[in-house]
This record gives structure tokens, sequence and C-alpha cells, in this order.
């Protein structure tokens, strides 16, 4: 007999953000209150007071003036969330679920990242950000 643990897996981790700074959260719900230029200028300074805050660069990627500047933002927001991800135990593998509220800013530039892409030509990226999508939470990502 051996003395070896054996360790049963029941499939591949799932990886759950912490919650943002209640200041955040705050700051971003009001700016959103406002409207047009106003509204964007105050989600900007949200981000840029804290630029780890995952769901304000999917507002500035959403409040975006054009293609270009929400593909930006997203890519950020993306980034950001990698970093975000792996400081939380990801590692490059696993599921981060869209049912799980802390997930939805990074996934939610994840998303906007694949819309943009795909609005300025690049298919390939737009397809591996679907495809990485669907390996981040196979049960899908809502779209609206």
């Amino acid at each position: 007999m051996s003395d070896i643990a054996i360790n049963f897996s029941s499939g591949l981790p799932t990886t759950v953000l912490p919650a943002a700074d209640p200041a955040d959260s705050a700051g971003l719900a009001a700016a959103l209150e406002l409207s047009g230029d106003a509204q964007r200028a105050a989600v900007a300074a949200v981000v840029a007071a804290s630029p780890r805050f995952l769901a304000g660069w999917a507002e500035l990627g959403d409040l975006g003036r054009d293609t270009i500047e929400r593909y930006a933002a997203y890519r950020v927001g993306y980034h950001r969330g990698l970093d975000t991800l792996r400081a939380n135990g990801w590692r490059g593998s696993g599921y981060v679920r869209w049912d799980a509220p802390t997930n939805q800013g990074f996934l939610r530039a994840l998303v906007g990242l694949g819309a943009m892409a795909a609005e300025i030509g690049e298919q390939d990226e737009a397809e591996r950000i679907h495809t990485f999508l669907l390996q981040l939470d196979p049960t899908g990502i809502p779209t609206t």
C-alpha cells in the first residue's frame, strides 16, 4: 500500500474576484447619475483615482466617444482584470463566472473588447476573445 495521497478534483477551479472598495462603487454610481460629457468625465475621474477598479474601466469603455477610445478602455480593463485574477489564484485556466457580481467588471471589459475588436476589423482577436469568454463561463455571458 502506498502512502501517497490521492486527491480527486471536482473539475476546474472557479475564481471569484474580491469586492471593489465601497467608495469606488459609490463614486461610480454617483457618476452614472450624471449625463452626457459630465457623466463620462466623472467616470474617468473615478477610474483615475482607482485604476484597479474593473467596473470603472468597463463603464468608461461603454461611454467612450468613439470605437478606438472604447477599445482602449476595455483593453485596460481586460489587462487590469488579468492582473487581479492572477493575484487571486487564477492560473490561466478555470472558470470566472458571470453570476459572481464581482467578476462582472472584468467580463464586461472583455465582452466590450471583443466587440470593439470586431468593429475595427480585428476578427482573429474577436474570435479569440469569444472563445476565451466561453472557457471562462461555458454557460454564456449575457450580451445586454
